[in-house]
């Protein structure tokens, strides 16, 4: 009897224990939402200049969300309206996939053939000012606003590189960035050469069609795969892409903070490159998509990797709408290799790392070091 008493009362301490807790955590918010609301105050009466409360609201919950991780951000009415007009695969701009990081705007990717690749902004820059505006204290959202505008119009970005002492200026015209995320063609008259830009919803089928095309070449012995500069884009056309190369075996899995969540994706039977011989171009502008498409491959020996350390983008970030038309990109999973690695903040290693600007296996009349690299190797 004693023993059931004290068990009870043991159990009864803790449930007050857990009630106190819970109260003083809740007491904690509702004592920084009211700090939060006094700053606001302050700054509307006492700051130098004339502020508008709704864009410090929106700052504050940008602000909120970058404190998570560089790539979950909120999206204004307009920002979100405008992002979705982007992935229709026509938008106004300069080409250049960017996240935020200490402070500044950071180039992910250049997009091929758009006015930033073309400008020379390469993955990996810091967007230091756009025009004569500095990035330091910017938001996300506010940086990308100050890149957008008119057509034909231009701009100037100054930017830091790792290697460079000095700060480098590039002025951009910005166009209507036309996505073509697929090209293809023949080299040295038996390797297939297939070059991925991004990820969207018809990247698949356009890869396939382009294998087809290629598989009716009788002499052909091998296939290259461009990932580099590549930012990703969307998960269910990673693994369809990563399952045209191989025959079985897992592709990829996302890890949630909820386990009911947690997802494996594997490839289905039917390579439809016939097993043949397969090197994989990476580089530091290699994020998202492009990673688990290059490290599935590589997990299963089905490829060589060759290039540079890809990014390390390996979060998964969900769209979710909000009641004033705007959203949030928040991170909701990791991606994890077949191997069971994250690519999270490590990136996928190549297994024959080659610099892009080196002048090892340079052509006379090339310029492009890893793609002359493969061709070579493929060559024997």
């Amino acid at each position: 009897m004693i023993k059931k008493i004290l068990s009870s009362l043991y159990i009864l301490l803790i449930n007050l224990f857990l009630i106190n807790t819970v109260c003083s955590s809740e007491n904690d918010v509702y004592k920084k939402i009211d700090l939060f609301g006094e700053v606001l105050e302050k700054i509307q009466k006492e700051y130098v200049d004339e502020i508008d409360q709704s864009e410090g609201m929106d700052a504050a919950i940008d602000g909120l969300l970058q404190s998570l991780d560089p790539y979950s951000s909120y999206m204004s009415p307009k920002t979100f309206s405008e992002m979705q007009t982007d992935t229709s695969g026509e938008f106004g701009g300069l080409g250049i996939e960017v996240t935020m990081e200490s402070g500044v705007v950071k180039v992910i990717s250049p997009i091929d053939d758009t006015p930033a690749s073309r400008a020379g902004i390469k993955a990996g820059d810091y967007i230091v000012k756009i025009n004569n505006t500095q990035v330091q204290g910017k938001s996300l959202s506010e940086a990308v606003d100050l890149m957008r505008g008119p057509v034909g119009s231009s701009i100037e970005l100054t930017v830091r590189r790792r290697g460079e002492k000095k700060a480098l200026i590039f002025e951009v015209t910005r166009e209507i960035i036309e996505i073509k995320s697929v090209k293809s063609d023949l080299l040295e008259k038996n390797i297939g050469y297939l070059r991925l830009t991004s990820f969207n919803e018809n990247s698949a089928d356009q890869i396939e069609k382009e294998i087809k095309n290629l598989e009716k070449k009788n002499n052909l012995k091998s296939y290259i795969l461009d990932l580099r500069n590549n930012p990703g884009g969307l998960l269910s056309q990673a693994i369809k892409i990563s399952d045209f190369f191989l025959d079985n075996g897992e592709i990829v899995s996302t890890k949630s903070r909820k386990k009911i969540e947690n997802r494996k994706w594997f490839a289905k039977k039917g390579d439809l490159t016939n097993g043949k011989t397969l090197i994989v171009l990476i580089n530091y502008g290699s994020a998202s998509a492009s990673e688990i498409v290059a490290g599935a491959l590589k997990d299963h020996k089905r490829a060589i990797l060759l290039g540079e350390n890809s990014y390390g983008k390996g979060s998964v970030q969900s769209i979710i709408p909000l009641q004033n038309k705007g959203a949030i990109r928040l991170t909701v999973a990791k991606y994890y290799l077949p191997s069971g690695k994250s690519i999270s903040e490590v990136g996928v290693a190549p297994d024959i790392e080659i610099d892009e600007e080196s002048d090892d296996f340079k052509i006379k009349t090339e310029t492009d070091n890893q793609l002359n690299y493969a061709i070579k190797l493929l060559n024997g």
